[in-house]
């Protein structure tokens, strides 16, 4: 059974389901392939935008000023806010938050309770997941990973096959 139907660009509840009531006005898409009809899926914002391939899915939530473009999947209870953008190939999933002016493109992933906000990239293979956090404009780039309770915030930089995990904040200073 539709969950929504596109009007003038935008979904238009067709039912009630999760906070989402019959008749309210979500954000843009290009057609029903962006934005599953099964879960409690939702592009909120009236400026939230998804188009091109990418495909939101699950329980996942496009709010704000929010943009997913490309190829990219968001998808599981995963939360895209503020002006966030995600594109190209990235996988957003779990219970991942990617929020403020984030950037999460090329083939990177940022899953499980991990957090990416705060004007940071996440590109090229990157993976964030678990409970980490990328903030404060840091920058994640090549086949780096950040994982378990890790931090890295501040400017911070982290290239090529480079690993954090566990405690550990890096903070460029």
């Amino acid at each position: 059974m539709k969950k929504y139907e596109i009007v003038e660009g935008r979904v238009k509840a067709l039912r009630n389901f999760d906070n989402v009531k019959k008749g309210d006005i979500g954000g843009y898409v290009d057609g029903e392939h962006n934005l599953s009809h099964e879960g409690n899926c939702w592009i909120s914002s009236v400026d939230a935008e998804v188009s091109d391939n990418a495909r939101i899915e699950g329980n996942a939530k496009i709010l704000d000023y929010a943009r997913v473009s490309g190829n990219a999947v968001v998808s599981g209870h995963a939360v895209v806010t503020g002006r966030a953008w995600v594109g190209s190939y990235a996988k957003v999933s779990g219970s991942a938050r990617v929020s403020d002016d984030a950037r999460v493109h090329d083939n990177a992933k940022v899953f499980g309770n991990a957090i990416v906000t705060g004007a940071s990239i996440v590109s090229e293979d990157a993976k964030i997941g678990e409970y980490a956090k990328v903030s404060a404009y840091a920058r994640i780039e090549g086949n780096a990973v950040v994982s378990g309770h890790a931090e890295v915030t501040g400017r911070a930089r982290l290239l090529g096959d480079a690993k954090v995990s566990g405690n550990v904040v890096m903070n460029k200073r």
